[in-house]
């Protein structure tokens, strides 16, 4: 028996890999991948090949980027980071999953996994939801993190930079912790999906400066908190202007390369700027005790199924898994319609 998976064989080439299964362990589960979202940052860093990882190596010990051999060689084989599933078969020591069942997680753009029986039910679906909502664990948790990271307090004034997949899901966290949510980006169809999924304003960076807008709304002041989720160092640069004196900037987005343009001795030296660097890897360890990466996971699916986050209407794009190679080359060109997109594994009834 072989799964299949996607791999990157080289930059900007992907290929389909057979993976032998052997015989399942008695205290686990074997899953049939139903959906595997498709991270628009991160995997086209690989895809791509403009992954630090994959130029440098990265120092496990003491967490530094090193010159040397790459720490990721091709072909790259953990492309894919937000799956759900159907259990299919269960170990002879599994007495409290059973087949049928749907569990999300991380394995990767492939047909197939199996896991513990202990890590399933930590991963369960909830009974009767769209399976769908699962390929937003990981997304919705590192989303989440962010939100925290930010600190909102109730009245808070929050600008989002960046409103593709994370910034959309930053938004409707920070308004849901009581925050008036003013979401930025030069896209007009990703304006009007945050306005739709309740951003209380958006601005386009192109045809305003959001600095100006928000100091001259605000006395002066600037907003109290700024989420920088697009991974560009201009929209940093701005979120920088546009905060308020002593004020925080969770930098949320992936950079790739240099941050050109970030002009450090200007508003971030002279107004006392505090950036934060926002990312799965770990929480804040002032709540560390509290929550976890398993938390905030479990969290993503949880507030999905409660109605309180709505992220089914950020999918746009769903294709069968033959095609991810058409999608990944869609996606490297820009096209600013892709939201979600969403790789599809065949009929789950």
């Amino acid at each position: 028996m072989a799964e299949r998976a996607l791999v990157v064989a080289g930059p900007r080439e992907l290929a389909f890999e057979d993976i032998a299964t052997g015989e399942l362990p008695v205290g686990a589960v074997r899953v049939r991948t139903l959906y595997s979202g498709i991270s628009a940052g991160t995997e086209l860093s690989q895809y791509r090949g403009t992954s630090p990882f994959m130029h440098r190596q990265w120092d496990v010990a003491n967490r530094v980027f090193r010159d040397g051999e790459p720490s990721w060689s091709y072909p790259v084989r953990n492309l894919g980071y937000e799956e759900v599933g159907e259990i299919v078969e269960t170990g002879s020591a599994v007495n409290r999953l059973r087949v049928g069942q749907r569990v999300f997680g991380t394995w990767g753009h492939r047909t197939g996994h199996v896991m513990s029986e202990a890590d399933a039910l930590d991963r369960l679906m909830p009974e009767g939801a769209d399976p769908r909502i699962g390929i937003f664990s990981h997304i919705g948790a590192v989303a989440l993190n962010g939100v925290h990271d930010a600190q909102i307090r109730i009245g808070d004034l929050v600008v989002v930079f960046g409103l593709g997949v994370p910034g959309q899901i930053a938004a409707q966290a920070a308004r849901a912790s009581g925050a008036t949510v003013v979401g930025v980006d030069p896209v007009a169809s990703r304006r009007e999906l945050a306005l739709k999924l309740g951003a209380d304003r958006v601005l386009d960076p192109t045809a305003v400066s959001v600095s100006d807008t928000i100091k001259s709304e605000t006395g002066g002041r600037g907003a109290d908190v700024c989420i920088e989720v697009s991974g560009a160092a201009t929209a940093l640069a701005e979120a920088m202007r546009t905060v308020a004196y002593a004020s925080r900037v969770v930098a949320l987005g992936f950079f790739q390369g240099e941050a050109r343009g970030l002009m450090l001795g200007e508003e971030f030296h002279h107004n006392r700027i505090e950036v934060i660097s926002s990312q799965i890897s770990g929480v804040a360890p002032a709540v560390s005790h509290r929550w976890s990466k398993l938390r905030l996971w479990q969290s993503a699916v949880r507030l999905q199924h409660e109605g309180r986050l709505s992220l089914m209407p950020l999918i746009t794009d769903t294709v069968p898994f033959a095609e991810a190679p058409a999608l990944f080359a869609r996606l490297d060109k820009g096209d600013p319609a892709i939201m979600q997109s969403v790789l599809n594994f065949g009929d789950i009834s």
